[in-house]
């Protein structure tokens, strides 16, 4: 990335063309999430405002959750990583986000090191360049706060790495290097299982290219390493009670009862929606048409770029270039079980839209897909190049540019509609004032109202969470029903014309007008004279 240049008197690093243009476009990512992150987009969500919630009850020492409230297999890293923040200066969706936005530019910065460490310098720039764009879809997975996803990515890249450096020999204090290993790869598999196929091709890497570094000490090392990453996890589910470990909690969720969707429909999902959209080309509410070329492409690129590298493995003569050869298909057996685990879920073709996030994951393998097409266009430029390799050259290079142009539309359209989401934002928390006027302090609500206003409001009201009917939703954290149901008068916190807000009004009867309080931004917010709990 860089080469020290000696002038008389100082010594300096001086970057090359191509890391200078990847730092500035670097920093232009960062700087644009930097100002998403102050602005609070996206807009936040009750799902985000339990990991805030979370990070509180770390900073005060009440708590010391190991998974999300309520389930068994999400970890909660981004909540120790926030909680300082939140601890001293109190409830704030920017510093929820702000380790999140670290996490970005490691992320960044690792892609760049290890792309022109298994291909090239200018590659590795673009890649840094695309990574640097971010539809809502693709910033949503990479700032908010909803677990897993934001850290496992760099993890997963800062493995991957190491295990090449060990490999070409480059590593000095090797022990180190492996009882980091072990460290990510525990610290990740807590924090997401989704991660699983990439921490397995990355640990067989480390095998291939490093085999005497696992045995004797840095081997143990690498298992202390990993023991201590994973810890959290072993120690819940050592306790946890019958049937809510994670792997059975994780199996019932993807094992649920319902109409299997065919094969060609979970394909349109996870190819023609899930992949554009992971990558930036369409906006939240689906693909156009035109949009879902790179989802048919990514598959054939996939093939080509593993055919590249056996190549590379075979005429390879250095042990060096070998272990890049291998790291390079481990990149991409990575993604392709990831897309093969997502398209054999049922999810895949019922609520593609709302599971794309799932392949968030692939950028990590953005590289070595794109391996093919760069190289196609680098040898057309090449002055000995025939016809038919310009020709091919020239298309590669026009897809290239098609998905930077697609990124860039994604991007685009996601700032044009940052003043409708900043108002939807503004609204939430006018809301949350609204309330604390009121004079409440405890109220119900629907579940993407309840743990977002209580973040709002710095758990000032807490929020208990009804389904529809007016019967107990999915309350994540058990002490804030037991405490609203200990209420003596407490509010409702409803959607104007939803049928909790019909509910309430046939209890209610002619109370139901002079129980409202306020109404702000399709809410209305309810305190009746006496308390109304229909399930009991």
């Amino acid at each position: 990335m860089s080469r020290p240049e000696r002038d008389p008197g100082r010594w300096r690093p001086a970057l090359d063309r191509p890391a200078l243009v990847a730092l500035l476009l670097g920093a232009a990512g960062v700087g644009y999430r930097l100002v998403l992150t102050l602005l609070t987009l996206p807009t936040s969500n009750s799902d985000e405002a339990t990991f805030g919630l979370a990070a509180l009850h770390i900073a005060t020492g009440d708590e010391r959750p190991v998974f999300l409230y309520g389930q068994r297999y999400m970890g909660m890293l981004e909540s120790y990583l926030a909680a300082p923040l939140v601890g001293w200066a109190g409830a704030s969706w920017p510093l929820l986000r702000l380790p999140l936005l670290a996490l970005y530019a490691v992320f960044l910065w690792l892609a760049y090191r290890l792309t022109r460490r298994l291909f090239s310098p200018w590659l590795a720039t673009f890649v840094v360049g695309l990574l640097a764009l971010g539809s809502e879809r693709v910033v949503r997975d990479q700032l908010t706060a909803v677990g897993g996803r934001p850290e496992v990515k760099p993890a997963v890249l800062a493995m991957v790495l190491i295990a090449v450096t060990l490999g070409e020999r480059r590593v000095r204090h090797r022990w180190l290097a492996t009882g980091l290993f072990g460290l990510l790869a525990g610290v990740a598999l807590w924090s997401d299982w989704l991660i699983v196929p990439y921490l397995a091709v990355a640990g067989l890497l480390l095998l291939w290219a490093a085999p005497r570094d696992l045995v004797g000490w840095p081997g143990v090392l690498l298992v202390v390493g990993f023991v201590l990453g994973v810890a959290p996890m072993v120690k819940d589910n050592l306790v946890a009670p019958e049937g809510q470990d994670s792997l059975s909690v994780f199996r019932e969720i993807s094992t649920k009862d319902g109409a299997t969707p065919s094969v060609a429909e979970r394909l349109h999902g996870g190819l023609l929606e899930g992949v554009p959209l992971a990558s930036g080309l369409c906006p939240m509410d689906g693909c156009a048409r035109w949009a879902q070329w790179f989802g048919l492409l990514y598959p054939v690129l996939l093939v080509a770029a593993a055919g590249l590298g056996l190549v590379a493995f075979r005429r390879a003569t250095e042990p060096a270039a070998r272990t890049r050869a291998v790291a390079v298909l481990a990149l991409l057996a990575g993604a392709a079980l990831t897309l093969l685990a997502y398209v054999r879920s049922p999810l895949a073709a019922t609520d593609p839209l709302g599971n794309s996030r799932y392949l968030s994951v692939l950028q990590i393998s953005l590289p070595a897909v794109l391996w093919p097409l760069w190289r196609a266009a680098a040898h057309a430029v090449r002055a000995t190049a025939a016809g038919a390799a310009r020709l091919a050259g020239a298309l590669a290079g026009l897809v290239l540019a098609a998905l930077a142009a697609a990124t860039l539309a994604g991007t685009v359209a996601f700032v044009a509609d940052a003043p409708s989401l900043r108002a939807e934002e503004r609204q939430a928390r006018e809301l949350a004032d609204a309330v604390r006027r009121a004079g409440l302090h405890e109220v119900y609500g629907d579940y993407w109202t309840c743990n977002r206003l209580i973040f709002n409001t710095g758990e000032a009201v807490v929020c208990a969470v009804l389904d529809g009917d007016l019967s107990p939703g999915q309350n994540r954290y058990p002490a804030y029903w037991k405490r609203v149901g200990r209420a003596a008068r407490p509010g409702y916190v409803l959607a104007v014309g939803s049928s909790a807000e019909r509910g309430l009004h046939r209890l209610l009867g002619d109370r139901a007008d002079a129980a409202v309080v306020a109404e702000i931004g399709g809410y209305r917010v309810y305190h009746p004279e006496s308390a109304v709990r229909p399930w009991r």
